[in-house]
Order: structure tokens, then sequence, then C-alpha cells
């Protein structure tokens, strides 16, 4: 079996930590992810969601990419509606020129945060429909030719940075399909519809220049431990880190309130958001991926480690990366 793991990094903020301390832990753990041999690092656009920093993700990425040497780092991904495909192709293009050969661009549709700071966004209310052809428009931007006489994205034309489509539904895969793009699937907080999206997308996937045959990236979470009770702990506090994010939109959830939560009914839908979730000491969480990869036929896995603060967290990411020779037997 040989399947790559790479990393996507939300620059979790632990509750005792400042969002400084969270960038500071994501250049390193890009080092720690280098050094290991994990074959790329991608960050997400969310916003005003206290517990993640990563809202500017190409500022981000270019951070993390003058404090490395080799490993490849993208955005997992861009929520495409927010934003114009020339200013994206501007500053992938950007990236991409001043680190050849080691930016990726995955795309979302989905806006990453809530309705109220979506209007803030200044976005049009109808831009999530015409992701499709923004696609096709920013693939052409960084293309060689020109979309329009005389329209360019300077830099980005003739980079040709790789795209991804990122999604959790039928939708996305199908995209990806038409357009001959690798698929990235949200299996690590949306896996309802991880088998039937691999399957359509396999099936109707048409080659294109920069993908020849159809490529799966499935995302799982990780919480790699040095003990069973470390690991158990701070799969708890993921859970109670969820449900806030999931319930506390526009209201402040406390300790008690959370707890009640996870006591209730709700926490059904906690549990299933975290349905693909490795815990454990290395070993175990080695044996889960390998199972995960064989069920699904992923051809990468994306695991993003839930741990509850930046130390926790770099270990987790060395300790699976001391388990890496079981990926390539």
């Amino acid at each position: 079996m040989s399947v790559p793991l790479s990393i996507l990094d939300l620059a979790a903020v632990g509750r005792e930590e400042t969002i400084a301390e969270s960038f500071a832990g994501s250049v390193e753990l890009a080092r720690l992810a280098e050094r290991g041999g994990y074959r790329r690092i991608w960050y997400a656009e969310h916003h005003n969601i206290s517990s993640i920093a990563s809202s500017a993700t190409a500022v981000l990425i270019a951070h993390i990419a003058a404090r490395t040497e080799t490993i490849r780092l993208g955005a997992g991904g861009v929520m495409l509606p927010n934003h114009s495909p020339l200013l994206i192709a501007e500053q992938f293009g950007t990236l991409e020129t001043l680190h050849p050969g080691r930016i990726d661009l995955g795309l979302g549709r989905a806006p990453g945060t809530d309705q109220r700071t979506w209007m803030a966004l200044r976005r049009d209310p109808a831009a999530g429909e015409r992701f499709s052809e923004d696609v096709v428009e920013l693939q052409r931007f960084l293309g060689d030719e020109e979309p329009l006489p005389g329209l360019r994205a300077i830099p980005g034309q003739g980079t040709h940075v790789p795209l991804y489509i990122l999604g959790s539904s039928l939708f996305g895969a199908e995209l990806a399909a038409e357009l001959g793009l690798p698929y990235a699937f949200a299996s690590h907080f949306a896996p309802r519809f991880l088998h039937e999206a691999i399957t359509v997308y396999r099936e109707q996937f048409k080659p294109s220049r920069q993908q020849p045959e159809p490529y799966v990236i499935a995302g799982v979470g990780v919480i790699a431990a040095e003990t069973p009770e470390s690991a158990a702990a701070q799969h708890e506090a993921a859970r109670r880190i969820r449900a806030r994010a999931l319930f506390g939109r526009g209201r402040k959830l406390g300790d008690e309130d959370i707890a009640a939560l996870l006591a209730s009914p709700q926490a059904a839908a906690v549990d299933e958001m975290l349905a693909y979730t490795a815990v454990g000491l290395a070993d175990e969480v080695a044996a889960y991926l390998q199972n995960f990869a064989a069920e699904t036929e992923a051809d990468e896995l994306m695991t993003v480690h839930y741990s509850d603060s930046v130390p926790n967290r770099l270990r987790s990411v060395e300790l699976l990366a001391g388990c890496f020779p079981a990926f390539s037997d």
C-alpha cells in the first residue's frame, strides 16, 4: 500500500492561546511536516470563527512558504464566491512566482462563514451560482491565453497553478470530473456523501491537461498522542470546540452549556462531523488511516490534526510521521 499523507492546517487557536502563537505554531508545523515527509499543507478560508485564524489564506501561505523550502503549500481552500477570479489569479500567481512549483489552489463554493459575515464580505448573493463559470475563468487567467483581448492576470498568466475542487456533495464531484481536476472531499467534517461522491467523480471523469486520470484526496481527522488518556482528552476537547462552532454563532455558550449540548441528542450532529477521526497512539492512528485509504481507494489523505493546543498538534504531526514506513508497504 502506498498513499501520501498531507495536512490541512486551520491555524487553530486554543482557548489559552493567542493568534500570534497559532501562526508561530503553523510555521513550526510546516517545518516539522517538511522534515517528516508529508506531501503538502493546505490552509482553509474561514471568517469570523474565533478558533480558526486562517482567514487571509494567501497571506498565511506566503508567510509559511518563506520559512520552508520544499513542501507544497496551498489553499484548501479559497472560497471562490467571496472573490473575483482575477484577484485570486493575481494572488496565487504571485505565490507561484515567488515559490515556483510549490503552490496549490483548492477551490470551494461555500462562503466559509455565516450569513451576516458573508454580507460583510460585500459579495453578490448569487455568486455561488456562478462557481463553475468562475473556476473556468480563473483557470484561463492562470493559463497562457488572455481570457479577453488585453486582459491578463499580472502576475498569474502562464503560471498554471494547479487547481483542485473541494466539496462535500455530488456537485463538487461532478464539476471536478467535468473539468478534469483533482477532487478533495471534506470527509473530515462532512462525511455523509463520501463514497457516493468518489464513485460519481471516478465514473464521470474527463481527462484534462492538468489531470489525465482521476485523483481523489479524502479528508480525515487525526489525534495522535503519547497515551490513550491524552488522546481521549483531546478528542473530547475537539467535540467541545466543534459544538461551540456549530451551535454558538450569535450567542455566548459557557462550558456548562456545551456540556449540556453534548449530553443531548444534538451531540449526534457533532459526532457525525467527527465520524472519520483517527484517535489514539501513533500505530493505532496509522492503522486507521491505512484502512480508511483502502476503503475509499483515495489517492491521498488530507489529515486534520484536531489536537487542543499548538504543542499537542505538533506532537500529533510528529508521531504520525514516525509511522510513514507503514504507508509505503
